[in-house]
C-alpha cells in the first residue's frame, strides 16, 4: 500500500514542539491556590469567575469541590471564596467584606503591578489609555482601580477614536495577555496623536505571554499547520493562533482537547507545529501529541525559544493558614 498523493509518508512527517509553552507562574499559583485550600479547609470552595480560562482547569477543580460562581453575593455569607488570576475591582472586595467572606486573592502579581500602576497614575492627575479587549475580567479589574480616568483602547482600530487636550497627560497601560506586536501598533498610533503620551515604567504584557508569542514565531514559518491548545475564552490562546498566522504558518487552528481535532486539518500537512496557552496544563498537550502519533506524526522536535524559572508565592493568606496548619 502506498501514501496518496496528499499524505506524506510517515517518514516525512514532524512535529515542531514550542518551548516555552503552557503553564505561566501566575496561572500555577492561582490553580495550586484552589487545590491548597480545598485540601486545607474541604470542600466547598467558591471560586469567582474562573480560576483560569481554561476548560479542563476548571471541570477538574470542580470534581474536587470548588464551586465556581459569577458574583461574590452567590456565595453564602462568612464562607471562602478565591479570587481569579485575572484580578478584581476594589468595589468586588468592598462586595466580600460586606458579606463577610473570607477571601482569598490569587490575581496573577503582574496583573496586581498593572493595577498598582493604574491607581498611582491616576493618583498623579494622568489620563490613562488602558489597551485591552472590552470585557475581558482583567480590564474590568484593572479599570475598576480608577474607572474616571481610564478610556478603553480595545486594538490599534479604536486608537483614532481616543480625544484629549494637548495639556493633558497621558500614560498608556495595558491587559498582560495581548499580542505584543498588535499593542505595538496600537501605541504608535496612540503615539502619532497624543505626543504627549508617556509610556508605563515596565512593559504591562507578561513574561510568559511575549514568550509564547516568540516561541510561534520560531515555528510558525517551517509550519503546514499550527495546532494550539487553550480555551476560546483565554485571550493569550487566541492570540496565539493569530501569531502563528502572521509569522507565516499555512492554517492554525485553537482546540480545548484532542477530541476536537479534526484529520482534515492535517491532511497534506508534513510539518506540524504544537503549542499551548498560558493556562494550559501540558496533559492536553499531550493528548494532541498522542493523536498525531496515531496518524504518523512520531518524529517530534521540541524547539526551545526561551527559559523560563519565575515562581510566585501563594497569597499570604493561605500560607498564613498553612503555617498554622501545620502544612506550610
Amino acid at each position: 500500500m502506498t501514501d496518496s498523493p496528499s499524505t506524506p509518508p510517515a517518514s516525512a512527517k514532524k512535529v515542531l514542539v514550542a518551548a516555552p509553552r503552557g503553564y505561566c507562574a501566575g496561572v500555577d499559583r492561582a490553580v495550586l491556590t484552589v487545590e491548597k485550600a480545598l485540601d486545607l479547609y474541604g470542600a466547598p470552595v467558591y471560586v469567582r469567575k474562573e480560576i483560569v480560562h481554561n476548560k479542563h482547569v476548571v471541570q477538574t477543580l470542580q470534581e474536587r469541590g470548588a464551586v465556581f460562581v459569577e458574583e461574590t453575593d452567590e456565595v453564602p455569607e462568612g464562607a471562602i471564596v478565591v479570587f481569579s488570576a485575572h484580578g478584581v475591582a476594589p468595589s468586588v472586595h468592598e462586595e466580600a467584606a460586606a458579606r463577610n467572606l473570607r477571601t482569598i486573592d490569587a490575581t496573577c502579581p503582574l496583573v496586581t503591578k498593572v493595577h498598582q500602576e493604574a491607581r498611582r497614575f491616576a493618583d498623579e492627575g494622568y489620563r490613562i489609555v488602558l489597551i485591552g479587549h472590552e470585557g475581558h475580567e482583567e480590564v474590568v479589574g484593572t479599570t475598576g482601580e480608577a474607572p474616571e480616568a481610564i478610556t478603553l483602547v480595545d486594538g490599534p482600530s479604536h486608537a483614532d477614536e481616543v480625544e484629549f487636550g494637548d495639556s493633558d497627560k497621558v500614560v498608556w497601560l495595558s491587559q498582560t495577555t495581548l499580542s505584543v506586536d498588535e499593542t505595538i501598533e496600537t501605541v504608535d498610533r496612540l503615539r502619532a496623536r497624543l505626543p504627549q503620551l508617556i509610556d508605563p515604567p515596565s512593559d504591562d504584557i507578561c513574561y510568559a505571554t511575549q514568550n509564547r508569542q516568540s516561541a510561534v514565531k520560531v515555528i510558525a514559518p517551517r509550519c503546514d499547520v499550527l495546532l494550539v491548545v487553550g480555551s476560546g475564552n483565554s485571550s493569550n490562546s487566541v492570540r496565539l493562533v493569530e501569531v502563528g498566522l502572521e509569522a507565516g504558518a499555512k492554517a492554525a487552528y485553537r482546540v480545548d482537547f484532542a477530541a476536537e481535532l479534526q484529520d482534515s486539518w492535517v491532511d497534506g500537512a508534513t510539518t506540524v507545529g504544537v503549542t499551548s496557552g498560558a493556562s494550559v496544563p501540558e496533559i492536553l498537550v499531550r493528548g494532541v501529541l498522542d493523536w498525531l502519533a496515531e496518524r504518523g506524526y512520531a518524529d517530534v522536535e521540541e524547539v526551545h525559544a526561551a527559559e523560563e524559572h519565575l515562581m510566585f508565592a501563594l497569597p499570604p493568606e493561605l500560607r498564613r493558614d498553612l503555617k498554622t496548619a501545620g502544612k506550610s
